[in-house]
């Protein structure tokens, strides 16, 4: 599982991380959303609901790697399966592209599930 997860940042870099996943997330979960409550037919509101589920889990930085990959397939189809403006599509496969190749960040469940573990061990005294 150690492969899947590069570092787990701290400082700085872990409140850059925290922030692109909540942007990201928010982003992702807002465009389902709405894009349900237009109304759509059952394939594409199979999308949306993946579209908000890895909103969510982007948020709580639980399987960051593989929502990642799938937020930036699922902005990559959004940007040639829809018309109009493309960009906020490509921004959001770029975020969901880098979060996925950098991992969580610290302030993430993925941390605490899988991040390093400290063990002490007590001295042995009769």
């Amino acid at each position: 599982m150690r492969r899947l997860f590069s570092t787990f940042a701290h400082g700085a870099p872990g409140v850059g991380l925290l922030l692109m996943r909540v942007v990201a997330g928010t982003t992702l979960a807002i465009h389902g959303i709405t894009a349900l409550w237009a109304g759509p037919t059952i394939g594409p509101a199979i999308l949306h609901v993946l579209s908000i589920a890895a909103g969510l889990l982007l948020i709580a930085g639980l399987w960051t790697p593989i929502v990642g990959t799938l937020g930036a397939v699922l902005a990559l189809w959004s940007t040639f399966a829809q018309t109009g403006d493309p960009w906020t599509y490509i921004l959001l496969g770029t975020l969901g592209a880098a979060l996925a190749l950098l991992g969580p960040g610290a302030w993430s469940v993925d941390a605490r599930l899988f991040g390093w573990k400290r063990i002490d061990i007590r001295d042995r005294q009769s």
